[in-house]
This record gives structure tokens, C-alpha cells and sequence, in this order.
């Protein structure tokens, strides 16, 4: 078998397994997390697109997650509107944001942008939880609902239940992998891995790095906005905790843990960092300690991430299984 069809067979075997995964749980909790985990997939995602491939490390993608979970729930719960409708002007409002916002950081570069968008998550963070006649504070907001079923034919999808948003999620995680699939295979795929290689030859070659750094940048932010949508109205109680600085931190750990540069990477950083704290609780008194070993061990050990480790395995196991020339 070639290896594009050896792909496609894979990737295919994986859909299907992915389909029935939530009917073969039985426990309602790790379904539960396997749902924060693929949210965690299409923000991982969006990290990957401006650390992975441009270069530049976001320190906003939780902030910007923020901002579309809580567009969302407002429009829904203040404006009364669809739900479908306030989830699809989330990433909309939360681009025009990062468009305003990314315009002047992206001006600096290295660490300076790092400390920018640190701030930029720090003030998001403090107006969510200061403007409490709009957010609800530290209180929150309860009562956000779930899109309304859909109807396709003669079959519902119900989505009230956890089996039916999974499919939702799993949805938006399979666009957003293959939207950062395509960013990665075109014109500007190869323009921002040239900019993360050496922007100033690619500056001195005539192009306008900071156009391509602001388009990953407000692309980046959107699916933040996306993933922070299908959060709020899957938890159905919203208030800041969830958007603070160290969940940011945790979007960068992803990235690196599992890949950076890669596409299956921010998959399997987003399924270690939702899933890791929660195997360290049989660990209670030093879980976090545990948890911040592991991470560190990762990342001094395995500097480029757990698929291109693994890919580099499977390449070692598959030239001893090739036969001999002899």
C-alpha cells in the first residue's frame, strides 16, 4: 500500500472510531472530558497556527477564548438570539478584536510580543471580572443553553445530551485541524514557516511579514472564539476562571507537549493537558507537583513533542520490519 493511501485508510479508521467512541463509554464523566478535551483541540489549534508556524508566542488564546464564549452567551441570554447564530458571531466578534488588538503587538517581536499578549489576556481577564452588570463577575452566568436540535431528514440530532454535542465538538475539531491543514499547504503556510525560520530574509525579499503574522494572529484568536462558544454552552455556567492567564499557558504547554509545527501535535497536547491532571488526582496532596514534573521532563526530553517522537519511532520499527536488498 502507498503511503498517501496508507493515510487515507488511517485516517479514515480514526473518523470511524472517533463516531463510535461515545457509545462504547459508559462512564458519563470521561465522555464529559473527552469533550473539553476536542474544544481544547480547536483552541490548540489556533495556538499552533501563530507558536507552530509563524513562531510567535500567544500569551492571549484563553483571553480570546473569553471573548467568544462570553459574545456568545450575552447574544443568547441578554439579546435573545439563536443560539446557532451567537455561536457563529463569536469568532467574528472575537477577530474584529484581535484585529484591533493585533495591528500594533504584532510590531514587536520575540519576547516583547510574549509580554504583549500576556497583558492583552491580563486585561480581558479583569474586565471580565470587574464589568459585573454585563459578565455577571465573579458570580458568572448560569443558565447558558444548548443549540437547538437539528433536524436532517428524518433523523434529529439532539443536542442536549452529551452524545450528540460530542458529535458537535468533534465537528469543529476535525474543521479546525483541516482549516490549519490548508493554511499549512498554500502560499501562506509557506510564507509563515519561512517567517518563523528568518522573517528578516523574508522582509528583505520584498514581503510584508506583518500582514501574514496578523492574518495567523486574527485566525488564531477566531478559533479561540469558537472553542470558547462550544464551551459556554456545553458547561451551561459561565464566569472568568476559565480564561485566565495560566489556561493560556496551558494552550502553549499543549502545543508543545504534543507537536510543535505539526498538525497532530495540538490533538495530542490537547488530550495530555485535559487529561493528565485529571489521571494525577489519585495523587491529591502532590498533583500539581506531579503534573508540572511531568511537564517539564516532557519538554526537556522530548523538545519536539510527542509525534514527531512517535513518527520518529515508527520510522526506526518500519526500516528493521523492511526486508534486506541481500
Amino acid at each position: 500500500m502507498s503511503k498517501p493511501a496508507f493515510r487515507i485508510a488511517a485516517l479514515a479508521a480514526l473518523m470511524v472510531a472517533a463516531l463510535v467512541l461515545p457509545h462504547l463509554i459508559k462512564v458519563p464523566y470521561f465522555l464529559h472530558l473527552i469533550i473539553l478535551a476536542l474544544i481544547w483541540v480547536v483552541l490548540s489549534q489556533g495556538q499552533n497556527l501563530i507558536q507552530g508556524f509563524t513562531g510567535y508566542v500567544s500569551i492571549a488564546q484563553a483571553g480570546f477564548m473569553g471573548i467568544g464564549a462570553y459574545s456568545s452567551t450575552l447574544l443568547s441570554v441578554k439579546l435573545g438570539w439563536p443560539v446557532w447564530g451567537a455561536m457563529a458571531a463569536a469568532p467574528l466578534v472575537t477577530a474584529v478584536l484581535a484585529l484591533l488588538a493585533g495591528y500594533p503587538s504584532l510590531r514587536v517581536k520575540g519576547h516583547y510580543f510574549a509580554i504583549v499578549t500576556l497583558a492583552y489576556n491580563m486585561v480581558i481577564f479583569i474586565v471580565l471580572m470587574t464589568w459585573s452588570s454585563l459578565t455577571g463577575g465573579e458570580a458568572g452566568i448560569s443558565n447558558v443553553p444548548r443549540p437547538a436540535d437539528v433536524g436532517l431528514g428524518g433523523f434529529t440530532w439532539t443536542l442536549g445530551d452529551r452524545v450528540g454535542y460530542y458529535h458537535l465538538v468533534l465537528l469543529a475539531a476535525v474543521l479546525a485541524t483541516a482549516l490549519c491543514a490548508l493554511i499549512l499547504h498554500s502560499r501562506v503556510g509557506r510564507v509563515l514557516l519561512a517567517i518563523r525560520q528568518n522573517e528578516a530574509l523574508i522582509e528583505a525579499a520584498g514581503v510584508q511579514a506583518w500582514r501574514y503574522k496578523l492574518m495567523a494572529f486574527v485566525v488564531s484568536a477566531s478559533l479561540a472564539g469558537v472553542a470558547g462558544a462550544l464551551y459556554a454552552h456545553f458547561i451551561g455556567f459561565l464566569n472568568p476562571d476559565a480564561f485566565g492567564v495560566d489556561h493560556s499557558l496551558n494552550a502553549i504547554l499543549a502545543v508543545i507537549l504534543g507537536g510543535s509545527g505539526t498538525l497532530a501535535g495540538p490533538v495530542v497536547g490537547a488530550f495530555a493537558v485535559v487529561f493528565l491532571p485529571e489521571y494525577l488526582r489519585v495523587a491529591e496532596t502532590y498533583r500539581l507537583v506531579i503534573y508540572g514534573f511531568v511537564l517539564v521532563v516532557a519538554t526537556i526530553f522530548m523538545p519536539r513533542g510527542l509525534v514527531p517522537l512517535a513518527g520518529r519511532g515508527w520510522r526506526l520499527l518500519m526500516d528493521r520490519l523492511r526486508p534486506s536488498d541481500r
